[in-house]
């Protein structure tokens, strides 16, 4: 039997980057040639990453989600002296390839044999999204993926969870199950009104937002349970 906040669901929606695929893979593909410094540069090129599209959103000086990712990696390189273009091209490539984690088939799939409707909301720019999601090999188990490039700005604006409201044509926002992995986010989705699993998968802090997340996971298979899904 499903949770009593999950009840209503009747949609899951993920949030793509570091949620359904491994951001930091992209860095340890080349491993080898960043040696000790791969780990501090991947975890800083995903804080500037998230940082210019807050800073970018406040300052109305929006650019898509894959401009940013190579601004947030000039800073990663820089910070750490690597002044090597190739290597930039390198990593922005294992970028739209990057690992999907080992839950995240088995889930979709559960859902889809549930009748499920499934879908990504992401920051990522449609052909970002569209590269990661064929590497991966989950197109068949997504009915619909949404970029934030559809309404000019990035999460946690309202505007990017009301573009799931509209595209996936529910009553109400709660009828919507949101899992990220990113605190932010999954206060944000709550404040908004969907029906939000934040899934702590590395034991981090929850920051001190508004929204409050109606389950905390520590991965997919804990969705599936709270929808009451065997």
């Amino acid at each position: 039997m499903a949770s009593a906040r999950f009840q209503q669901v009747k949609a899951c929606v993920f949030d793509a980057y570091g949620t359904l695929f491994d951001v930091h893979s992209a860095a340890a593909g080349v491993a080898d040639q960043l040696g000790e410094s791969a780990q501090a540069l991947s975890q800083l090129w995903r804080q500037k990453q998230l940082e210019y599209t807050w800073l970018r959103s406040l300052m109305g000086a929006h650019c898509d989600f894959w401009q940013v990712t190579g601004e947030a990696l000039d800073f990663a390189m820089a910070a750490h002296e690597l002044h090597d273009p190739a290597l930039k091209q390198r990593l922005m490539e294992l970028y739209l390839t990057l690992d999907a984690y080992p839950d995240v088939t088995p889930t979709l799939s559960r859902l889809k044999e549930a009748g499920m409707a499934t879908a990504i909301l992401s920051n990522g720019e449609p052909k970002m999204l569209q590269a990661a999601v064929e590497s991966a090999g989950i197109g068949g188990l997504l009915d619909q993926v949404f970029s934030i490039e559809d309404v000019g700005i990035y999460k946690p604006d309202h505007r990017t969870y009301q573009l799931a409201v509209d595209r996936l044509a529910v009553a109400a926002p709660a009828e919507i199950a949101f899992v990220s992995t990113n605190a932010w986010d999954a206060r944000g989705a709550a404040h908004f009104g969907f029906t939000v699993a934040w899934m702590n998968r590395f034991g981090m802090q929850m920051d001190v937002l508004p929204g409050e997340p109606a389950k905390i996971i520590q991965g997919l298979p804990e969705l599936t349970e709270a929808l009451g899904l065997k």
